[in-house]
Order: structure tokens, then sequence, then C-alpha cells
């Protein structure tokens, strides 16, 4: 009985708990609804009140600019319709009393800033500005809107009122503009057709006048922005013609919002006291049970987790694919493992710093937490790589569909802090069928499709394939090789001739690798420059090239010689202190050597391009702008990195003759490039009729199979001695003539 009296006692006593438990949480439930309910309704009583205040300024503002409207038009009544002007304005010497009365009068005036008067023929008469005379023409100081008031104004019958007003642009901005016919005060005027004259006064509406509207009307921040700002409130400005000149923006008072400010911390306490005794109990009771466990699997999930991203690092990775094939070989699903490495990570590391590169990392990571499927495991497992891994009932349709959304989700700018970073992504994707592919075997299949996808020309996805283990063995081979032949100079190259547009004498050449790999036989360079970059061989290579065409070019004194750098040289901050040293150790001069650089990475370091440019033509060598036109080249880029030449890609040149929407393309591109006196280098160019057309169109320099394909450095040679033997004949032959 005793026993049984502690079990019922202690029974009871766990009821209790559970029920004063239960009414605690329903209690909180109910004081939390009521706070909700009581701050929903300050706030929509707050919304209420912020849009009848903005609506008032909408309007307050409207009536403002057709108040500095009518302001301007009254004005004009006054001075146009006028007995004395109706006299002196059309008299022969009536200059005196018109530039008095209207010129003079524009000094330090609030009325208006400018006066004009012409005739009909729209010949300006008198022009003051500022109460002294124009220097430039109407025509030229006014939007064409202008006319369309001189003509409303001209076409007006003798019962209208000829007078028309509206905003107008003009070189100092934009300006409520008013035009009227001079006449009498009773509107009669005694004046051959033809002869009339016009008087033009114009108010701009610059910044004070602005900050004084907004002053008057009680619109708070009330200033003038371009057509294109966007913002919330607003009014446009617009011309005759119904164009958008401007428009006036300013700052929402929002008084519902300061009232809601002030009123919900006493809302809050209010509520929140009736609660707060019982809500503590309720926490207390609750935080007391979970703390030990949370605590153990706090750190349990630790150690599986990577710190800088919040997602799991190589470990939990690890435990998860192999969870996934155990369930994978019960159900019979399959395992699909994506291993993500971020494009151009580096770079953002180098240009912004570490700080830039950890923020880019969360960045990327919140993303791709948001696109992967139920039941995924999303994991970082280095510096710039990421692996995602699910089971899925497909094989590898659902893959390739995540792939694509990661993909279109990372060409899209990301914004870090204050700059904007743009990133890719090389992704490897690959199965374990029903799960009979373990863990290691499984990563090191979606490591190796993700280092094809790199090599393929990032920002891609790949499929494992078996042939790819062949394939890496054999770039590893070709690598191994590639490293002994640019160590033991091996490497040969090749010169393309540069010819002058106008001559067609050889001013340069091109400096192009070559490699004959030992039992293989020639490699092209499209092969084997792109394992030099992802093998760190580019800048041993590039110095090789380099210093070989500078050797090579002393012995022709006359030609200049451009060389190709790779995106892998330009990024190292000692490229410059390479090229001093080749310079000095070849004894040649700087000003005959190009360097040639694609737009790809300019794209992605903007400023350390422009850095590195400066520093490399501080040296005295050229830097050319290779392949302009194929990609995203455009103005800005001339115009900030200052490039000494461009080259027209051959995709612009191949059909200048054939497609006519091309070769005006094309004669834009030139053209651009001319204007900003940089010279201009077609490449491609394999016909007689290329050639006409890009010396026409403005290029200085030509390069292409029509004059010559790579040769050796001999060849180069003897092309230059066959001219310079025919110059004394030919000129023997004009002296003869």
């Amino acid at each position: 009985m005793q026993t049984a009296g502690k079990s019922q006692s202690k029974g009871s006593g766990i009821g209790r708990h559970i029920t004063v438990t239960g009414v605690l949480f329903s209690f909180a439930v109910i004081v939390a609804v009521v706070t909700i309910m009581v701050l929903t309704a300050l706030e929509r009583v707050a919304e209420n009140s912020n849009i009848l205040d903005d609506e008032r300024s909408r309007e307050t503002t409207i009536g403002a600019l057709k108040t500095f409207e009518e302001q301007l038009g009254a004005t004009l009544d006054d001075y146009a319709a006028w007995d004395d002007a109706a006299v002196n304005v059309y008299a022969a010497d009536g200059m005196a009393w018109t530039v008095s009365n209207y010129g003079e009068m524009s000094v330090n005036s609030s009325l208006f800033d400018m006066a004009i008067v012409i005739d009909a023929e729209k010949k300006a008469i008198m022009a003051y500005r500022d109460g002294k005379p124009m220097e430039e023409p109407v025509t030229d100081f006014f939007a064409p809107s202008l006319w369309t008031l001189f003509d409303t104004v001209k076409a007006a019958g003798p019962a209208d009122r000829p007078q028309a007003i509206g905003f107008v642009t003009t070189k100092r901005g934009i300006a409520a503009v008013g035009v009227a016919l001079v006449r009498k005060k009773s509107g009669s005027l005694d004046v051959p057709a033809g002869q009339q004259r016009y008087l033009v006064f114009a108010r701009h509406l610059d910044d004070d006048r602005v900050t004084a509207l907004g002053q008057t009307y009680v619109i708070g921040g009330l200033r003038l922005a371009p057509p294109s700002f966007a913002a919330d409130y607003l009014v446009p400005i617009v011309d005759p013609t119904g164009a958008t000149l401007g428009k006036l923006v300013w700052i929402s008072r929002s008084p519902g919002d300061i009232g809601y400010a002030q009123v919900r911390p006493m809302v809050i306490q209010a509520l929140g006291l009736v609660g707060l005794f019982f809500v503590v109990l309720l926490v207390i009771g609750w935080l007391a049970g979970r703390r030990l466990k949370a605590e153990e699997n706090s750190a349990r999930e630790e150690a599986l987790r990577d710190r800088l991203s919040g997602l799991s690092n190589r470990d939990g990775l690890g435990l998860a694919v192999d969870r996934f094939v155990v369930e994978a070989r019960q159900t019979k699903r399959n395992v699909l493992l994506l291993y993500l490495d971020l494009d151009g990570f580096k770079e953002v590391n180098d240009s912004y710093g570490h700080g830039t590169g950890d923020q880019l990392i969360r960045a990327v990571a919140a993303g791709l937490d948001v696109l992967i499927p139920q039941g995924a495991v999303l994991a970082r497992i280095g510096g710039d790589e990421f692996a995602i891994a699910f089971l899925s009932d497909s094989e590898n349709a659902a893959a390739l569909q995540l792939a694509e959304q990661i993909l279109d989700f990372l060409v899209e700018p990301l914004e870090i802090g204050r700059r904007v970073v743009v990133v890719g992504a090389s992704i490897g994707i690959a199965m374990s069928p029903s799960g009979t592919i373990g863990r290691e075997e499984l990563v090191r299949r979606s490591d190796l499709a993700m280092y094809k996808a790199k090599e393929a020309g990032r920002a891609r996805m790949t499929l494992y394939d078996a042939s790819m283990d062949a394939d890496r063995e054999q770039r590893n081979a070709l690598e191994l090789d590639l490293r002994i032949a640019i160590e033991s100079g091996d490497l040969t190259l090749a010169y393309q001739p540069l010819i002058d547009a106008a001559t067609h004498a050889m001013t340069g050449v091109e400096a192009l690798v070559r490699w004959n790999r030992p039992g293989h036989g020639p490699v092209s360079p499209e092969l084997f420059i792109p394992i030099a970059e992802t093998s760190g061989l580019i800048e041993s290579l590039g110095l090789f090239v380099l210093r070989k065409a500078c050797e090579t070019a002393k012995q022709w004194p006359n030609l200049n010689v451009s060389v190709n750098v790779s995106p892998g040289q330009f990024r190292n901050p000692a490229f410059t202190d390479y090229v001093r040293y080749v310079l000095k150790q070849t004894e040649i001069e700087a000003g005959r050597i190009t360097l040639e650089i694609t737009e790809g990475y300019m794209i992605q370091n903007p400023q350390r391009t422009r850095q590195s440019i400066e520093r490399l033509k501080g040296l005295g060598v050229k830097v050319a702008l290779d392949d302009f036109g194929s990609g995203f080249s455009s103005i800005g880029y001339l115009r900030q990195f200052g490039f000494d030449r461009i080259k027209i890609d051959r995709s612009l040149v191949m059909g200048v003759n054939e497609d006519k929407r091309q070769r005006e393309m094309l004669q834009a591109t030139v053209a651009l490039a001319r204007s900003l006196d940089i010279p201009v280098t077609a490449e491609g160019i394999e016909t007689e009729e290329q050639a006409i057309a890009m010396r026409l169109f403005g290029c200085d320099c030509l390069q292409g199979y029509l004059f010559g394909k790579p040769v050796t450095s001999d060849l180069i040679s003897e092309m230059l001695n066959e001219r310079r033997a025919a110059e004394p004949a030919a000129r023997r032959h004009i002296g003869a003539a």
C-alpha cells in the first residue's frame, strides 16, 4: 500500500506539471496573439497616414511646378502685351529700348533669367542671359521643343491668346520657357504678316529654386533628378512634346511611421508586462530541459560543420554520402553527387582581400542552400569548393536540372558589401546506381568530372564518363612533357606578319608559340596552353615566349613584335618586373614590344587591370586589346584602360563582304576606336576584298593568311631581305621613268 501510494503521488505530480505547463503555454500564446493584433492595427493606421501624406506631397509638388510655370506666364504676358513694346520692339531704332527693358532686366531677376526677341523666321534679334548678351546661338542653347511652343504661338488666331508656356531643356538644365507675340495691351498689332516679333522668357529650375520650392510648400528633401532616376516619390517634368526631361523627387516624411515608432514601445511594454511573469516561468522550465541536450547536439554537429559557411564540412559530407549509399542499396534508388568549384574566386580574393572572399563564400552558400532539393546535403569541402549529395529515383536528370539552376544563379552579379562581383562555377556530376559505388569512388568521379568542366571553358557542368580516366592520364602525361619542354627550351616560335594597310609593307610580327612533342608530333596551342593555365605553367611559358621573341626581334630593327599575355600572367603582381627583366636582358627597345590581352580578365578585375596596364606602359611597352568585338568589349573599356591598339576579331572580318549588317557593325566598331585615337588592326584577312574593305573602314594594320601564315624567324628575315632588295630596283625604275 505504501509503494502504491508513492506511485500514485508521483503520477499526480507529473499530471499537474503537464497541466500547468499547458496553461502557461496557452496564456503565452494568447498574449502573443493579442500583441500581434494590436501592433498590426497600429501598423495599418501608420500606413494609411503615410499614404495620405505622400499623396499630399505629390499634389503639392504638382501645384508647385504649375505655379512656377504660371508665374513665368504672367510675367511674360505683362512684358509682351505692352503698348511701348509694340512700338519700340518693331522700330528700327528701338534696340536700345528692347535691351534696357528686356535684356538687362534678366540680371538677378527672380522672375526670369533669359530674355530673347525673335522674328517670324526664328532668327534672334536680341538674346540676353543673366543681363548679358548670349554668345551661343539660341538654337544651340535650347532643345528643339522650344520651337513647338513657338509654332503654337505663331499659329494662334487673332482671337486666341498668342502665348505658350512649357518646360524645355537648355544647356544649363531644365527651364520654364514662355513664348508670346509682342503686341499692344489690347491685343491688336499693326504689323504686316511675316514681320511679327516674339518675346521668349526662360526661368531655369536650378537647385536653389527647387530648394526654395521645397521650403515654401513644405516638401522634405525636394530635388531635381534625371529622367532615368528611380524613386518611390516623384513628379515628372515633361516638355511640350511629352518627353520626360527630369523628375522632382522628395523624401517621404512618413508621419505614420513616426507616430507608430512612438506608440509601439508603450504597447509592447503594456502587453509584455501582463504576460512576462508567466512567460518567464515557461521559458525557464523549457530551457532547463533542453539545455543539456542542445549542448550535446551542438558539440556533435560542430565537428561536422564548416565554421565559415555554416554548411557541412568534408567529414560531414562523407558521413552523409555513406548514409545515402546504404539507403540506396535498400531502396534501389540512386545517389547523385555534384562537385562545384567557383570560377574567379581567387581573383576576388586577390583584388578585394580575404574578408570579401569570406563574404562571397557565405553568400554562395546561402544561395545554394535555397536551390538544393529536400533531404539533400550541402557541404563546403575546400576553399572555394562545394558538394551536394542527395537520393533520387531518376538517374542524372535531377542532377543536371539542379546544376543548371546553380549555373543560372551564379551567372548573376553578387553584391558583397559595397562591391559587385561575378563568379561562375564548374560542376562535375557522378552517380552511384542503387548504391553500387562507394563513397570514395563516387567522390573521385565527381571531382574528375568537375575538372573536365573547368578545362572545357568553365561555367558549365559535366557528367562523369569512364573515358575521363584515360583522358586524365593523357593530360597528366602531356603536362609532364610540357613542363620538361619549357625547362629545356624545346619550344619554338612562329611569327605572323603585320602589314601596313596603305602600303602593304610589313611593320611588325606577332609571336606565336609552337610545340613539337617528342614521339607525338606537333601539339595545337589550343590544347597545351589551357593545360599550362590550369597547371601553373603559364607564367614560365609566357616568360619563355617573351624572352625568345625579344631576342629574335633584335635582328629586325624595323619591326615591332606583339606577344600574347594570358590572364594567369596578367594577374601576377610581379609580371611587370618579369617584363622589365626581359627587356633589360635582351637589350631591346621597349617601344617595339606590344603585349596583347583579352577582355575576360578585364571584366572580372577592372581595377587591377588598370593598375597593371599603367605599370607596363611605364616601362615603355605598348598594350593592345585582342579579339575586340568577340565578347563584351565596349567603349567603356577603351576609355578606361587606355589601350595603345585594338585588334578586331576575325569573326567580324569573315563576313564583311557578304553581310550588310556585319559590315555596318564592323565599320562602326573601327570608327569608335578611331574617334578615340586608337590604331586598329584587323585579324583574319584572307581575301583581297576583305583587305580593301578593312583599309577603307580605317584599319591601319592588317593580319591574316592573305599576307602570310605564321612562319619561322628565318623566313621573316628572307621576306625582309627580298623587300630591301626590291626597293633599289623600284627607285631606279622610277628614276628612269
